[in-house]
């Protein structure tokens, strides 16, 4: 960690523009671009700043940058983006990927992203990552070079492989267990809190009826008038908190949903292991049939029913000469097909290695970020509670008064 990129580069996504261009379509649309800010760590001295270099980045391609990272990190979890337009939110707060609010909260997640990477022990030394940061000219073209696509498996392909494994590795199997299980404990805990909210959002409306209530109500009452004035003032500016309050809940929200989305770079580690592990199955597989043809045919025996077989018996056995010929293709085959064998079980126990040491790292990493998450929240919840006795404490000074 000591050799992380975040030790050296400190870096921010500092703000958002809303830009209009031509998309690939040549049709006019409207987007977000993010400006990145980069300075150099080591290069700051004492009463030196090191300068600082920008680009700006839209969207779509924090979308490549991850896409590349998964496909060539197969056994590491990725830190996932912030979602790309709004969800799990309380009817009140827009969903629109162009409000203001929304573009703030994705600006801050898209900066959490980058120093995930940045902090992560394998992934900061990527070169593509690197200039990501540092290239904003040719950048596509330098990643779209690297053939990344090429690697990437179909989803029919890794659907296929989940069905088909004969042995599947039951650590990966509880994984992807758990990883379902934690996104959809997540889902259920922001459904909550998005209903929480709306019914928070009624409470202190309540509160600036009552303000208004009593502020009518001071106009024609002379004694107490002055309480009543006051005490509709703290019902006012009570109720009036309500928007930056559950504003700032949308950013313990976020938190959330980062390992909601976390769930899913869980599966996708398990998805490539169960391809692995198919290829594997599917290579010992064919190396046992061919094993038996080459067995049948120095024998003379048929073990199974062929096609082959039924030709032999037709039309004739096969000469000596072509026997042999044939023997020797197989042994061929054969012998690259064992040490194509032993590639694959070698790759796949590095793959399962390196996967675990990282599932590991992010377990550490996921309890962490969700207990100070759930604490801030809980904190949060508390001194909103604590503002509404206060309203009612200072209401109830001003009607003793009056």
């Amino acid at each position: 960690m000591e050799d992380c990129l975040a030790k050296k580069m400190e870096i921010t996504v500092s703000e958002a523009e809303k830009r209009t261009g031509r998309n690939a379509m040549n049709m006019q649309e409207t987007y977000t671009a993010y400006l990145i800010e980069t300075r150099a760590v080591e290069s700051q001295g004492e009463g030196q700043c090191a300068p600082v270099d920008s680009l700006w980045r839209r969207y779509s391609e924090f979308e490549l940058l991850r896409n590349y990272l998964s496909v060539t990190y197969p056994h590491i979890v990725v830190p996932p983006l912030p979602e790309k337009r709004a969800d799990f939110v309380w009817h009140k707060l827009s969903a629109d990927n162009m409000d203001p609010d929304f573009v703030e909260r994705r600006r801050i997640g898209l900066e959490n992203f980058l120093l995930r990477v940045a902090s992560h022990p394998v992934l900061c030394q990527d070169k593509i990552f690197y200039s990501f940061l540092t290239q904003e000219g040719g950048w596509k073209e330098m990643v779209n070079e690297t053939g990344f696509q090429l690697k990437a498996d179909s989803r029919l392909k890794a659907l296929n492989a989940t069905f088909r494994v004969k042995n599947p590795d039951k650590r990966f199997t509880e994984l992807k267990h758990y990883s379902d299980e934690l996104q959809s404990v997540i889902s259920h805990l922001l459904r909550v809190r998005a209903r929480v909210a709306d019914r928070l959002y009624g409470v202190y409306k309540v509160h600036g009826n009552y303000g208004r209530v009593f502020s009518e109500w001071s106009a024609i009452e002379k004694e107490m008038g002055d309480g009543l004035q006051s005490a509709g003032h703290h019902m006012d500016v009570y109720a009036a908190s309500i928007d930056d309050i559950l504003e700032e809940e949308e950013h313990y929200a976020d938190q959330l949903k980062e390992y909601l989305f976390y769930a899913e770079a869980l599966r996708a580690v398990c998805r490539k292991h169960e391809l692995m592990q198919y290829d594997l199955e599917m290579a010992a597989q064919d190396l046992t049939s061919k094993k038996q043809q080459c067995e049948e045919l120095a024998t003379g025996t048929v073990r199974t029913f062929s096609l082959k077989g039924m030709t032999s018996k037709l039309f004739g056995q096969e000469t000596p000469e072509q026997r042999e010929a044939k023997i020797k293709v197989l042994e061929e085959q054969i012998q690259e097909g064992e040490e194509q064998l032993k590639s694959k079980n070698l790759e796949g126990r590095d793959f399962v290695k390196s996967a675990w040491a990282d599932i590991e790292r992010f377990k550490e990493q996921k309890n962490h970020d969700l207990k100070e998450a759930l604490i801030s929240y809980a904190v949060m919840q508390i001194s909103m509670c604590k503002k509404g006795i206060q309203v009612w404490t200072n209401a109830k000074e001003c009607f003793s008064k009056m």
